[in-house]
C-alpha cells in the first residue's frame, strides 16, 4: 500500500519537528517545509536518515512547489514576541498570505489542512479562563498584532474557504508549549528562565511577575494535534489546545532556579505593551470532543527542557 504524505510547514521549528518526528512514528512519508528563519536543520537529527522523511527550504509567502500529499500541517509562523516582532510586515505575510497558499493547495489536492493558531487571539483576554466562544481583547495596531490579526485573519480565510469551498480543514489554537528542540534565544519564559539560570544570569521578569501562563509539555500537543486531524467526525474547530494548570511567571521562575540549582538573582523589567496578564485556556472542547488533555506536569516537563539546554551549553 502507498503511504500516506503530510506536509508540515515550519517543520524544521520547534513543535514542528516534534510533529515529524510523530508523523513518522504513525508511518506517514513526511515533507518538511520551512524557510530556516527560526527553524534549524539540526531539530531533524532524530530522523533525518529516514526514508520517508524529506525537507525542502521554502517561504510560505510565496509560490509553493511541493510534492502532492494527504495532509497539511501549517504551523509556519515564528511564535515568540522577539521573532514575530523582528519583521511586522513578513510576519504577517506568513501568516496570512502562508495560510491562503496552503489552504489552496489542500483544495486543489482534495486533502485535509490542519491551521496552527494561537491562544494570541484572545489578546489581553477579559475573560477568564478563555474559551472558544470568547472573541478576544486584541490591540489592531499594536506591536504584537502582526501576529495576533494575522493568525485571526487565517481563521477567517479557512473558515470561509470550508464554508464556501467544502474546504477540509482544523483549526487549533495553541497555548504557550515549551520542551526539547527550543531555541536558547527563543525569546518565551521556559527557554529564558531555564537558560539564563544555567548560565548563572539573572531571571528576567516583566512587570512585577503575577502576571499569569500555562504551560504545555510538547509531546502533549502533538497527541492533541494528531488527535485532531485524524478524527473524523465533522469537529473543524477552533479548538483549544494547552495545559489548564496555571503558574504565575514570578512561580515559574522560583521552579526553574530550584530545579537548576541556580544561584541567579531576579531582575525585574517593564510590562511589555499589551502583554497579557493572565492566559489559562479552557480545554472542555478538548475533552469532550477529542478524549484529550494533558499528561506531563510541569516539573516533569522542565526536566527534559533543562537537560537538552544543559546538554547544548556544554556542546
Amino acid at each position: 500500500m502507498t503511504k500516506k504524505r503530510a506536509i508540515v510547514t515550519g517543520g524544521a521549528g520547534f513543535l514542528g519537528s516534534h510533529l515529524c518526528q510523530r508523523l513518522l512514528a504513525e508511518g506517514f512519508q513526511v515533507t518538511a517545509f520551512d524557510c530556516l528563519h527560526t527553524g534549524r536543520l539540526e531539530n531533524f537529527n532524530d530522523y533525518k536518515n529516514n526514508p520517508d522523511f524529506q525537507f525542502v527550504k521554502g517561504d510560505v509567502t510565496e509560490s509553493v512547489t511541493l510534492p502532492k500529499a494527504h495532509w497539511i500541517f501549517n504551523l509556519a509562523c515564528p511564535a515568540s514576541p522577539p521573532h514575530y516582532q523582528e519583521n511586522p510586515v513578513w510576519t504577517w505575510k506568513t501568516s496570512v498570505l502562508g495560510a491562503m497558499h496552503m489552504a489552496e493547495l489542500a483544495k486543489a489536492w482534495g486533502a485535509r489542512i490542519l491551521q496552527a493558531s494561537t491562544s494570541e487571539c484572545y489578546g489581553d483576554p477579559l475573560v477568564h479562563p478563555q474559551p472558544e466562544t470568547y472573541w478576544g481583547h486584541v490591540n489592531p495596531v499594536g506591536i504584537r498584532s502582526c501576529y495576533d490579526e494575522g493568525k485571526r485573519a487565517a481563521e477567517t480565510l479557512l473558515m470561509d474557504m470550508h464554508r464556501g469551498l467544502g474546504l477540509d480543514m482544523r483549526i487549533v489554537r495553541i497555548f504557550n508549549t515549551y520542551g526539547p528542540r527550543m531555541r536558547a534565544d527563543d525569546g518565551r519564559v521556559v527557554s529564558n528562565f531555564v537558560v539564563q539560570a544555567l548560565k548563572g544570569e539573572s531571571l528576567s521578569l516583566y512587570g512585577d511577575g503575577s502576571q499569569t501562563r500555562s504551560f504545555c509539555y510538547v509531546s502533549d500537543l502533538v497527541e492533541v494535534i494528531f488527535r485532531m486531524m485524524s478524527q473524523e467526525t465533522g469537529f473543524v474547530g477552533p479548538v483549544n489546545i494547552g495545559n489548564p494548570v496555571e503558574f504565575t511567571v514570578l512561580e515559574l521562575a522560583q521552579l526553574v532556579l530550584e530545579m537548576t540549582g541556580s544561584s541567579a538573582k531576579l531582575s525585574y523589567h517593564p510590562l511589555p505593551g499589551d502583554d497579557p496578564k493572565v492566559r489559562r485556556p479552557d480545554i472542555t472542547l478538548a475533552r469532550t470532543q477529542l478524549g484529550w488533555e494533558p499528561k506531563v506536569p510541569l516539573k516533569e516537563g522542565l526536566k527534559a527542557t533543562i537537560a537538552y539546554f544543559k546538554a547544548g551549553l556544554q556542546a
